[in-house]
């Protein structure tokens, strides 16, 4: 299959500060070694969004590499992307579930048919995209607005970190001791070590915790006892969906997010790669369509493809799709195996922090990237308006409610921000304007 063709680089190339592009591939070991750290790239957030929602995050593990398998043979291995639960999603499925919090969610199955609507939607999307390319969708979503959503999803979810990681003054420390080896690796490392600067951090910062905690007494113990009791395979608990027209409808306009998150993450990996990405825009909305229905078939989230991610390819300067199928497969594995789930719980929360800082934040400069390699031009006022609201809608998590009572529909701040700044440049763009005047 021609797929499967990547051209073969030596480690030197990356010694020598090149890029490893989509179509090409590191020898096999370092390549599998890369498919780990993005799947421990992907794993905080696809783990705590099911959470936050009552699934099961062993679900949503094996859903990530099953979605990720599927985009992979739908882009033909040519768009290097990760498959993730999307946060998009949160906010609707606690409205349409009525969820509480804590406990597995009672009311999951409404929750999966809405999941599997947005995935038709969101499918449907990428067929017109298909037949009739891009131009409407860049018309509706140009880079002052694609910028604007990547970089919002990134600050959206700046708070989850700072606030709800760190319990005591202690964590909140490990979280900068943890952001800084991160740092640190990334700046005075170099070669393959330097590439793993995401995994090298949390090991680092792992360890200095335990010698903190279970060494000094400063803060909360690690505890490893979960590793040694979990079983190494088991199979997820499986859930069927219940098709409900009101959490239909609730969810299904999730697509315009997924659409506006994936045009982004393609747009920022063209930028990034060099490769214009552009005619696979309509099968990478196809592929992540499909993936959302047979995630939301199995009892898992919705899923997107992953800023995190793109994030590390950043850091990383290796594109390679091959990276990406390697991961996807090992999440499958992961996905069977409570053990490794259990080696995951047992990061400290602050060290999970501290790294989370650092991928969310990339994931913002990353929407500042597409304004760059853009050109975005904010002396003109609409661009600068537009981008300016949206940030704000999305970082300060605006939500607007329509309706009231039980069937009151809430779109929370990335939705706000995506349709704000699509409608916003809508608006705006409809007549000429003279240039911003600019502050002395």
């Amino acid at each position: 299959m021609g797929m499967f063709n990547w051209t073969e680089k030596s480690a030197d190339v990356l010694r020598q500060g090149g890029v490893i592009a989509p179509d090409e591939r590191l020898p096999w070991p370092q390549t599998a070694v890369m498919g780990v750290q993005h799947v421990i790239a992907m794993f905080g957030a696809t783990v705590l969004a099911p959470i936050l929602m009552g699934f099961d995050p062993n679900i949503a593990i094996l859903m990530s590499g099953i979605g990720t398998l599927i985009f992979f043979v739908v882009t033909g291995g040519k768009v290097p992307s990760y498959l993730g639960s999307s946060f998009a999603f949160i906010g609707v499925v606690i409205a349409a579930t009525a969820y509480g919090g804590k406990a597995p969610n009672a009311n999951i199955g409404v929750a999966l048919g809405g999941i599997i609507a947005c995935g038709v939607a969101y499918t449907v999307i990428g067929a017109i995209v298909q037949a009739v390319g891009t131009a409407w969708v860049e018309k509706l979503m140009p880079p002052v607005v694609t910028g604007a959503v990547v970089a919002v999803i990134g600050l959206n979810l700046a708070g989850i970190p700072v606030k709800n990681m760190a319990a005591s003054n202690f964590d909140s420390w490990m979280q900068a001791v943890t952001f800084v080896s991160v740092a640190v690796v990334a700046v005075f490392t170099r070669g393959m070590v330097q590439r793993l600067l995401i995994l090298v951090g949390l090991v680092v910062a792992s360890i200095l915790y335990a010698v903190l905690t279970n060494g000094m007494g400063l803060g909360k113990p690690m505890d490893l006892s979960g590793i040694a009791n979990a079983a190494w395979f088991g199979a997820p608990a499986f859930t069927g969906p219940v098709f409900d027209t009101n959490a239909m409808l609730l969810i299904a306009p999730v697509a315009i997010i997924l659409v506006a998150e994936n045009l982004g993450h393609i747009k920022a990996v063209t930028a990034m790669t060099g490769r214009n990405l552009d005619t696979y825009i309509g099968r990478a909305f196809i592929g992540d369509g499909v993936a959302t229905i047979v995630s939301g078939a199995s009892g898992g989230t919705g899923v997107t493809t992953y800023a995190e991610n793109i994030g590390v390819m950043a850091a990383t300067k290796i594109y390679s799709t091959a990276v990406f199928l390697f991961a996807a497969m090992l999440a499958v594995l992961l996905g069977f195996s409570p053990k490794f789930g259990a080696v995951i719980q047992a990061i400290p929360l602050p060290v999970m922090g501290g790294v989370s800082i650092v991928v969310f934040g990339l994931i913002a400069v990353a929407g500042a990237k597409i304004w760059v390699d853009n050109r975005v031009d904010f002396s003109q006022n609409k661009n600068l308006i537009v981008a300016a609201i949206t940030l704000v809608l999305g970082t300060g998590d605006f939500t607007l409610k329509f309706g009231s009572g039980p069937q009151a529909f809430a779109l929370g701040g990335i939705g706000t921000a995506t349709f704000g700044a699509i409608l916003l440049y809508a608006l705006l763009n409809r007549g000429g304007e003279a240039p911003a005047s600019r502050a002395s």
